[in-house]
């Protein structure tokens, strides 16, 4: 039976990857050793989910190791080499807050995890195909410098502007622009990804995210908004929006629909390809138009302050093209808009707060 390799696999992308690969009759490997706890305290811990993948797939199997260990991460591919079919990395520290408490951990844990997981996939498994979730913040904050509308509930770009109809496309430069650590260590570990397909000639593939949600994402107040927008409003916590009147535009896209472009890259994989993978024009929305379509499905009052103070970096406003994508695989498209994202993460948040 052929083997997949994930990364962070009781995270939010990487456990929707384990249960759709799982479906697809793999046996499934999942390194991750909760350092989301570690990062972002308790309430951030994924322990639950690893809980939940081990009792609900069969073919399951759960490696409590650190990505940068080299040895703990040899050991699972060299037992395993011939049968791996994928890599899907989705570990990471995720937070570019985070990073400038710790920008040693962070560079370690996202770059040279990347070229640890990547190099043993090289020596072990070479006709794998490498899955990596990359990040939109390796265009650093270049998205701010274009020509920006403020409405009444959003910023939006200038609708001559030829990011307009469809969003910001991979042409971007990632150079010349504040990206914040964790937007460095990033774009270590995208363009070492891109080299191993370009030098290597390994299966290599590169999804740039914009906000990855759904109802298995642990949010935190400095990683995953719209996962803790939605329990702040379930357990009337107050929640802080930093910056930009609260008109900042993010596009979201579920984590099922991510994953299923990684089935579509898999089946057909185009070594070294880079693309952004958002929810596009098709599922987008600002703070301010979040709260709202919450307030709407709870029935409840957001408790939100609005800073002044925005934080290093951050975009105000991204949308991501994903034509590139799609003019590849044409098989793929989205299951999952804005309002059936909402609600599933609002009945699923409720659920886990009635425990």
């Amino acid at each position: 039976m052929s083997v997949a390799i994930l990364t962070g696999s009781s995270g939010l992308i990487g456990s929707e990857t384990a249960k759709f690969l799982h479906r697809q009759g793999m046996d499934i490997v999942g390194i991750d050793n909760n350092m989301r706890e570690y990062f972002f305290g308790k309430d951030a811990s994924t322990e639950w989910n690893t809980a939940t993948l081990k009792r609900s797939l069969k073919n399951f199997t759960h490696v409590s190791a650190d990505i940068r260990d080299q040895g703990s991460i040899e050991a699972v591919f060299r037992e395993r080499s011939k049968d791996i079919a994928v890599v899907v990395h989705t570990a990471a520290q995720p937070s570019h807050d985070w990073a400038a408490k710790e920008p040693l951990t962070d560079f370690s844990v996202n770059a040279n995890g990347t070229l640890v997981m990547l190099e043993m996939t090289r020596r072990y498994s070479p006709d794998a195909v490498f899955i990596f979730t990359s990040t939109n913040k390796v265009y650093g904050d270049t998205p701010n410098d274009l020509p920006l509308v403020e409405h009444p509930m959003r910023w939006e770009v200038e609708n001559t502007h030829r990011y307009f109809a469809h969003g910001i496309d991979e042409g971007m430069s990632i150079d010349q622009s504040k990206h914040s650590l964790f937007g460095v260590s990033k774009v270590a570990a995208d363009v070492l990804t891109q080299e191993y397909g370009q030098y290597f000639g390994m299966r290599t593939g590169v999804f740039r995210g914009g906000c990855l949600t759904g109802p298995a994402h642990s949010g935190t107040e400095l990683h995953g908004f719209l996962a803790y927008l939605v329990k702040c409003a379930v357990t009337n916590k107050k929640y802080t929006i930093y910056g930009y009147k609260g008109k900042q535009v993010r596009d979201n896209i579920h984590s099922y629909d991510l994953v299923k472009a990684f089935w579509s890259f898999f089946q057909n994989p185009r070594p070294g390809a880079v693309y952004n993978m958002g929810g596009s024009r098709h599922s987008n929305c600002s703070m301010l138009e979040a709260i709202q379509l919450i307030e709407n499905q709870t029935s409840k009052k957001v408790d939100y302050t609005l800073s002044d103070q925005a934080r290093s970096g951050d975009h105000i406003w991204w949308i991501s093209d994903v034509s590139k994508f799609q003019r590849d695989y044409p098989g793929w498209s989205y299951e999952y808009d804005l309002k059936r994202i909402l609600e599933e993460m609002v009945a699923a948040t409720q659920e886990r707060a009635s425990r």
